[in-house]
This record gives structure tokens, C-alpha cells and sequence, in this order.
């Protein structure tokens, strides 16, 4: 049965010498990559970890993500990344929902990571580049890759919508296979001579899947940027060559604006994909005729691998538009029956196919919320035209995308609940020119207590990862709640006065 891992075999096989993975002057090949991954697998079953056993991974954009991701996977384990800016509190939610038996940790973003490990009791293995050689170099390449069916599970991302914890969508084998194998073959047509940009987070699907997946798949060449830099990135594609370059809008704004922009190099670009959320058109056209490369827009989630629709390069690019289903997928847009509007009509859409999660990691209850009748719903407002393209024009759910990242608010809240000042809170996005949505907090204090804006954006900064915590953030007497006392956040928003609210 082919797997995941068998994709490295394959083109490891084929094009042993070509580069796999690159960080600035650090090259591997897909030989090397192999033979790391190998030993990988070799330390994971040494430590009794095989067939759908959780192996968690926390780490920025290096070379030793791929290697432990590989590595895990020809093990049969399942792989759950994760943020390194994440808090311990938030790890530890990872690691005990999905029961993971080990975590491996970059070193400079070990500590959080290590003490939710030990709060769980389950061993952080701390990936540091010069010693971890060594510790690869104990165990001897295992070949072997553990056979595993289509619909076992390989990799869990954490998601959430507003409320609740984050859930853990099951990917498969099969949905993380197919959906790296159209990207490549149909989205970008990957070539073994193509050199992708690794911006995106490799522990974010889009990523993963777009990214790593794809370009292991046809033996190209992924160069990798630890945190994104305008510059840098403008560097990396000049001195790197690159093909291929996959971002959210802000990436694509902030290199538009970088400074000196139009002096660099970036004629080997021949295509650029951007996801995560909408790309003004402005920002699409001022891209376009800077640096003579067509961008074109698609869309997904982690529950659908994550490409669903995509404004593929052999039709009509439509700008403002997600495209049209791709291979494999089909979509519609529903009522909240789940019956077919008309087109032009707006309603949520629905997906199903070949890029469907297996549903929510043991929550019953949430999958089939999510999936009631075979169709996934996004949460996502849309309508189509004539042609059949697919155009959002609102969110369903309260999600904040805070600069191509979500943000649950209900998370937040709860994090400003352990305030013992905190009576109430409530956590919305507010419009940000440049990060499309900034994390805007209302709190309600409780009798006789007394908490500054900063005293409680600074409580939650120490909770939260960097993205989530509330830049804005304002004090109330009480929040706005509807007939039977439930909070409504659409009511929430920031006061015409700063006396009591402040940003940071």
C-alpha cells in the first residue's frame, strides 16, 4: 500500500543528488533527507512508537522538520504540528487531546514545549542542529516503511471554530496524497528542476500540503525562510532561483512594500499562489506588474487537505474569485438546510470529495456538525456565476484570520478568564490595513476589582502565542447579550473614546 513516506522513497530513488531542502547555505539532498528521515524512523520504533501513534512536532521552518516529519510518517505514526510560539497551556491541550506519546522541540523554542511534556508526562526531545546529528547518528537507516491503509490517519491539525476547543482534523493518507499530487501536477505543474519558497508554515496545511508535500512528490527543490521577511524573501528568490512562490496576501503586501522592492531579481518567478484569505485586488495588480508574475488565488481548509478550489493556470483567471473546484472535489452552496441556492444567491458552501478530512479527532459530536449529510460545511459565505466560480463575501463563524493565521476567540476568552479581575469577555476582529484582521478584546471587570489594559494584555501575552493575544483591548461595564444571556460579539466593538482602552 502506498503511502505518504513512499513519495520520499520514490523520488529519493529517482533523484538521489537533487536538492531536497534548503535553509540559506544549508543544503540537503533528497539522499540525505532519506537517510536522516531513516534514522528517524529507526529512534521511533526504538522507542516502541509505530501504527497510528501520535508524534508531535514543534518547529519553525528548518530542514529537520521534513526529516522528522518523514521520518514519523514511514513509522505509521500519526504527526500532530504544531505553533512554536504556542504557550505551554496550549501545548499541553495538543498533546493530551491527542494523546502523543513523544514531542520533538526546536531548541530555541523548547521550554514551553518541555514543561507542557512534563506537565502530561510524556517525553520533549529537543532538536538542537548540533547535537542532533548525533543523536540520529545511534540508530542505523530503517528502510522499512510501516504499510498503512488510505483512510489511516497520517497527520492531525488542530482547528477550531468559535467556540469550544480546538478540534483535530484527521487527514488521511489518501486526502494528504491526492491533494499534494494535484497541486503539483495541476495547480503549479512542479518540475523536478522547480524551487518553491517555504514561507508558509510547515506546520500550517497550506504549508505542508502545498509546500513540503508537493515538492517531495515530484523531487523539487523547497528553500526554506524560518520567519517571514519581506527582504529576505525578495533575497532568497533572486539568489535561490525560485519557481514557485506560495504566500497568504500580507506576505504578498509586505514585499510589495519592502524597501527598494523593484530592484531584485525575481525573474525566475513564473508562478504565485495565494491562500488564506482574500487578496485585495489592488495588491494583486500592484504585485503583478512589479514583478511580472501572475498570481492567482485559491482556497481551503484544514479539514479539506487543504486545497478545495483554485484558479487553476489552464482556465480563466477570475481576480476576486477562489476559482472552481479542483480534481477530485466537488462544492455548492447551501442554505442552512443544506439545499443548493441559486446562483448568484449567497448561502455557505459545502464541500465533499477526495480532500475531505475523516472528521474531528474522537468527537463524534463535532464531525457530525460539521459533516451531516456527506458535505462539509466551511462556515464560509459565497455565491457562484454563470461559469461556476466560486466568490466569498462573508465568514459564518467569528474566526479571525489575523495575517493568514486563525484566531479563535473563544480561546482567547478563556485565557482572559483566568484573570482574577476578568467578570466577562469578548474577543473580535477589527479591520487592519495591512493584517486584514487585528484581535480586539472587551472585558468587563468584576465588582470591586481593579485591572489596567495593559495588566490584562500582558496576563494574556503570557497565555497565548504571539498572534492570538489582543493588541486592542478595552474595559467595559458590561457586554452587549441577547434573550437568553449568551454574549453577542457582533455588538462588540471598540469605543469612540481611548480613556479606557489601549493598543500594544
Amino acid at each position: 500500500m502506498a503511502t505518504l513516506a513512499h513519495n520520499l522513497t520514490k523520488t529519493a530513488d529517482q533523484h538521489a543528488d537533487r536538492p531536497a531542502i534548503r535553509l540559506d547555505d544549508a543544503v540537503l539532498t533528497y539522499a540525505e533527507l532519506q537517510d536522516a528521515a531513516q534514522r528517524v524512523t529507526a529512534m521511533l520504533k526504538a522507542r516502541g512508537i509505530g501504527p497510528g501513534d501520535r508524534v508531535g512536532l514543534v518547529l519553525p521552518n528548518v530542514p529537520h522538520f521534513p526529516i522528522l516529519f518523514y521520518g514519523a510518517v514511514a513509522a505509521g505514526a500519526v504527526v500532530v504540528p504544531m505553533n512554536p510560539l504556542l504557550k505551554a497551556r496550549e501545548v499541553k491541550y495538543y498533546l493530551e487531546d491527542s494523546g502523543t506519546s513523544v514531542v520533538f522541540a526546536w531548541h530555541q523554542m523548547a521550554d514551553e514545549a518541555s514543561t507542557a511534556a512534563d506537565d502530561v508526562g510524556i517525553d520533549c526531545i529537543t532538536v538542537d542542529p548540533d547535537s542532533f546529528g548525533d543523536l540520529l547518528a545511534e540508530h542505523e537507516p530503517d528502510q522499512d516503511v510501516v504499510d498503512r491503509d488510505d483512510q489511516d490517519t497520517v497527520v492531525l491539525l488542530y482547528t477550531s471554530g468559535t467556540t469550544g476547543q480546538p478540534k483535530g482534523a484527521e487527514l488521511t493518507q489518501a486526502n494528504m496524497i491526492t491533494n499534494a499530487a494535484l497541486t503539483a501536477e495541476t495547480l503549479v505543474t512542479l518540475e523536478p528542476h522547480d524551487v518553491v519558497m517555504g514561507c508558509l508554515p510547515l506546520f500550517h496545511c497550506f504549508g505542508l500540503t502545498c509546500g513540503l508535500n508537493a515538492a517531495v512528490a515530484t523531487g523539487s527543490c523547497l528553500t526554506l525562510i524560518p520567519r517571514f521577511d519581506p527582504t529576505k524573501a525578495l533575497e532568497v528568490i533572486g539568489r535561490d532561483q525560485v519557481t514557485v512562490f506560495e504566500g497568504v496576501p500580507t506576505m504578498y503586501a509586505a514585499m510589495l512594500n519592502a524597501p527598494d522592492a523593484e530592484s531584485y531579481d525575481v525573474s525566475s518567478l513564473r508562478t504565485c499562489i495565494s491562500g488564506g484569505s482574500a487578496m485585495p485586488g489592488e495588491v494583486m495588480r500592484s504585485f503583478e506588474e512589479t514583478f511580472g508574475c501572475m498570481v492567482l488565488e485559491g482556497y481551503g481548509l484544514s479539514e479539506t487537505s487543504p486545497v478545495a478550489s483554485f484558479n487553476r493556470p489552464d482556465l480563466e483567471r477570475k481576480p476576486g474569485s477562489i476559482g472552481v473546484p479542483v480534481r477530485g472535489v466537488e462544492m455548492r452552496v447551501v442554505d442552512d438546510e443544506g439545499n443548493p441556492v441559486d446562483q448568484g444567491d449567497v448561502g455557505e458552501i459545502a464541500i465533499r470529495g477526495e480532500c475531505l478530512m475523516k472528521g474531528y479527532w474522537r468527537n463524534k459530536d463535532a464531525t457530525e456538525d460539521a459533516i451531516p449529510d456527506g458535505w462539509f460545511r466551511s462556515g464560509d459565505m459565497a455565491k457562484t456565476d454563470e461559469d461556476g466560480y466560486f466568490y466569498i463575501v462573508d465568514r459564518k463563524k467569528d474566526l479571525i484570520i489575523r495575517g493568514g493565521y486563525n484566531v479563535y476567540p473563544r480561546e482567547v476568552e478563556e485565557a482572559l478568564y483566568e484573570h482574577e479581575a476578568v467578570a466577562e469577555a469578548a474577543v473580535v476582529g477589527i479591520a487592519h490595513t495591512d493584517l486584514g484582521e487585528e484581535v480586539g478584546a472587551a472585558v468587563a471587570l468584576k465588582p470591586d476589582t481593579d485591572a489596567s489594559v495593559d495588566d490584562l494584555r500582558a496576563f494574556a501575552k503570557e497565555r497565548l502565542a504571539a498572534y492570538k493575544y489582543p493588541r486592542q483591548l478595552w474595559i467595559v461595564d458590561e457586554l452587549p447579550k441577547g434573550p437568553t444571556g449568551k454574549i453577542l460579539r457582533r455588538e462588540v466593538s471598540p469605543p469612540d473614546s481611548e480613556s479606557k482602552t489601549g493598543s500594544g
